[in-house]
Parts: structure tokens; sequence; C-alpha cells
């Protein structure tokens, strides 16, 4: 068995490299095709033509494609991302400064997704066809239907604006004091340093955006786990296992949620990563400083170190992602890495 679970993790590993691998050229390619000369967007239209072209140089944007591609790998398996135009900082500085942010933004909305989309599937599976199981299924559709933005400006005008109960914008309300940096998310920062009082501030200020990310995912999860639930309780071997006189609670854990949750959980991963793409406009609006934020300002102003280092963050989440749930999903159902993985 710990053979069989070694070749799946060396054979996803190998998998993984080659996709940033081709993630990394797709993505170097485009952005340095996109119509607009980098160097004049940073520079503005007023800087002299020699000024703008020994920029050119330092980019190395005089020199053929496939060799920036290969000057630009050396330096990026040494850690250097090189510097961005909008920001003039190094990128590693500026992913280290935002990245925490959006991290923190997407590990609520995930807490968010997995108890609340679990929950509703769980309970409107149990209570089929009355009034509970139809409220989830009229919430999944609107959730489903409507993007995450929307909601985030429904949820501002509200509980913002109209009931101002949370905070609108930022990290932390002012007069509030920053908590020493340890891992750059506050929330956990707050707590580690005995700073209470900013670890509370910036959950609030927290829920209006993690809700409006989770929103789709919540849907989607609670549909998948209600349908999955309903097919499972329709077979055989609950029945005749419920005529053995398991106890129900029993059945329901063991033979209907446990093999129902494979579907859920592959799925709601996949949405969790995904939440780092959809929070580009949900940042914007709660105005927000987050990574997403900042790839949104660099693709506007083509900052090409800062597009290529945001997108090959999100594909390496990606990736790990992928990995950690081909093995959750293994856990559940044995049968996935014996046969190769899903």
């Amino acid at each position: 068995m710990r053979k069989t679970w070694s070749s799946m993790l060396l054979r996803r590993l190998l998998q993984s490299i080659l996709v940033l691998i081709g993630v990394s050229i797709l993505i170097f390619g485009i952005s340095r095709m996109v119509p607009g000369d980098p160097a004049r967007m940073a520079l503005g239209p007023r800087t002299p033509e020699w000024a703008v072209e020994n920029l050119r140089k330092q980019l190395n944007l005089d020199k053929p494609l496939p060799v920036q591609y290969g000057l630009w790998l050396l330096k990026m398996l040494r850690g250097d991302l090189g510097e961005s135009l909008v920001t003039r900082r190094l990128v590693n500085d500026d992913l280290r400064d935002f990245l925490p942010a959006t991290a923190e933004l997407i590990v609520v909305a995930a807490i968010i997704e997995i108890i609340g989309g679990i929950l509703l599937g769980v309970f409107a599976a149990r209570y089929s066809q009355t009034w509970f199981d139809g409220f989830t299924r009229v919430l999944a559709y609107l959730g489903v239907a409507t993007p995450s933005f929307v909601w985030a400006i429904i949820f501002l005008l509200i509980f913002s604006f109209a009931w101002p109960i949370l905070p609108a914008t930022g990290r932390l309300s002012a007069g509030i004091i920053t908590p020493p940096r340890i891992t750059g998310m506050i929330v956990l920062d707050g707590i580690l340093s005995g700073n209470f009082a900013a670890a509370w501030d910036c959950l609030l200020h927290l829920i209006l955006p993690a809700i409006s990310l989770a929103m789709y995912g919540v849907a989607q999860s609670a549909r998948i786990t209600r349908a999955s639930m309903i097919e499972n309780m329709e077979r055989d071997s609950v029945y005749a296992h419920a005529a053995a006189g398991v106890p129900r609670r029993v059945i329901m854990t063991k033979y209907v949620l446990k093999p129902s949750l494979i579907p859920t959980v592959s799925v709601m991963a996949l949405d969790i990563v995904a939440m780092a793409g959809n929070a580009f406009l949900v940042e914007m609006i709660f105005n927000y400083p987050g990574l997403s934020r900042y790839g949104m300002t660099a693709m506007l102003n083509k900052d090409l170190n800062a597009i290529v280092a945001v997108i090959l963050i999100l594909g390496l989440c990606f990736v790990v992602v992928n990995i950690i749930v081909d093995f959750i999903v293994a856990l559940l159902d044995p049968r996935v890495a014996h046969y190769g993985g899903v």
C-alpha cells in the first residue's frame, strides 16, 4: 500500500512540474504579445525615446522571445522574479506583502464554503422534498448564477450602508494598531502576538468579501452533496444495513455521507483555488490590498514580471490543491490510489 501511495505522489509531482512549465511558457508568451509597450507605459508618454530604449534593454525586451524566456527562467530558478514596473519594487517583496492578505481572505471563504456547503447539502438531502430542501435549491441556483462581484456589491450596500454593521473597505479600521508581522495574516498575527483587538477587527473586515467569494462554492457544494446523498440513500446496501439493525446514525455517516463527499471534495477544492481568480473584482470593490488586486493592476499596466508571478502563484496553488485532493479522495476511497489516482 505504501508503494502505491509513493508511486501516486511521484506521478502527480512529475505531472505538476510539466504543467507549471507549460503555464509559464504560455503566460510569458501571451504577456509579451499583448499590444502595448511596457517600457513606454511604465515611463509615461513624455519620456524621451532614449530612456524608453534603455528600459527595454534592462528588461531584455530587445532580445528574441525564446532568449527572454530563458533569461527569465534562470532568474526565477534563483528566486528572482524581477522588478515591478508599477510599484518600482522587487516582485518578491510585493508578493510577500500582498499574498498573505489574499491567503487570509481565501482561508476564511474556504471555511465558510466547507461548513456551509456540506451542512446545507446534508440537511437538504435528509429533509428532501420539504421547505428546507426547496429553500436550499433556490439558494443554490442563485449562488451559481450570480457572480461573486455582484454578491459583493449587494452585501456592501446592505451591511455597510443601509444597515452599517460591518466595515466596508480595507483590512483594519483607523486607529487599530497593526500586530507585528509573523505570517502576514493579521488575524493569525494578532492572535499570536496577543493583539486580539486587531485580530477581531480584521476578521470583521473579512466577513463580507469572504462570503461574497464563498457564495458560488457554497451553492455548488450544497447541490452536489445533496444529489450524491440522495443517490447513495437509495442504494440496496443502505437498505440492507438498515434491515440488519445498523443504527441510522452509522448508516448516514459511514455508508451515505462518506462516499457522497468524494465528488464534493473534488469540486470544492477547485472552487477554493479559483477564489484567487474570482477575488480580482471583489478585492477592488472592498478596496482590499490583496494579491488579486495587485494582479489586476499589473495587467492593466502591462507589468510583465508581476503578471507572470501572479499567474504562476495561482497555477502553483491549483497544482498543490489537486495533489491534496487526490490524496483526500484516495483516503475516502482507497481504490483510487490502487488504480492510479483521479
